[in-house]
């Protein structure tokens, strides 16, 4: 596995899981009404001790916090796909790693709050749109980590169809291209 290659394709892919996450929050923003959110922007304000911004400043701020972000985070989704870790349940996993970057750093700098304290719809609204994110993240990643074959994860899988106790790993002469696809 090409740890570098397979980080820079999830960059590419976390860039694609952001605008589609974007339109999707566009969409939703329509039906609702609910106007943007800027927890983007304060974020990134505590995190460089920016002063507070508004206007057209505060929406760059938004933007390279909301983009920057996303397609950084892609990196590990990238990571994951040229490990093998592909398909559904795996950008399922990264939902998760998304969430928990995002409140990590809202909950850390107090701009945030535990998700568990927001109004049911705004959390409903938040999983959704990430979920849009990881998973078309996951799409992208997968579909360029697919070209370079097999990940690790999946060589070793394929040595025992059945998952059983006690398998170890395959020898350190494997290579993704000698297993056939």
């Amino acid at each position: 596995m090409a740890w570098g290659r397979s980080a820079a394709a999830g960059v590419a892919a976390g860039a694609v899981g952001v605008a589609a996450m974007t339109l999707a929050e566009k969409l939703e923003q329509r039906v609702t009404g609910r106007p943007d959110s800027y927890v983007p922007a304060r974020t990134l304000e505590r995190l460089l001790g920016l002063a507070h911004a508004r206007g057209r400043r505060a929406w760059r701020r938004n933007l390279a916090m909301h983009a920057g972000q996303g397609a950084l985070l892609g990196a590990v989704r990238g990571v994951m796909a040229g490990a093998g870790l592909r398909g559904s349940w795996s950008s399922l996993l990264f939902l998760a790693v998304r969430l928990t970057n995002d409140q990590t750093f809202e909950n850390a700098t107090g701009v945030g709050a535990p998700p568990w304290t927001w109004p049911r719809d705004e959390l409903v609204v938040d999983l959704l749109h990430k979920a849009v994110y990881a998973f078309a993240t996951g799409l992208v990643a997968d579909a360029l980590a697919s070209r370079s074959g097999p990940g690790p994860g999946q060589v070793h899988a394929r040595l025992r169809p059945v998952r059983e106790r006690d398998v170890g790993p395959p020898p350190r002469e494997w290579s993704p291209r000698s297993v056939r696809h």
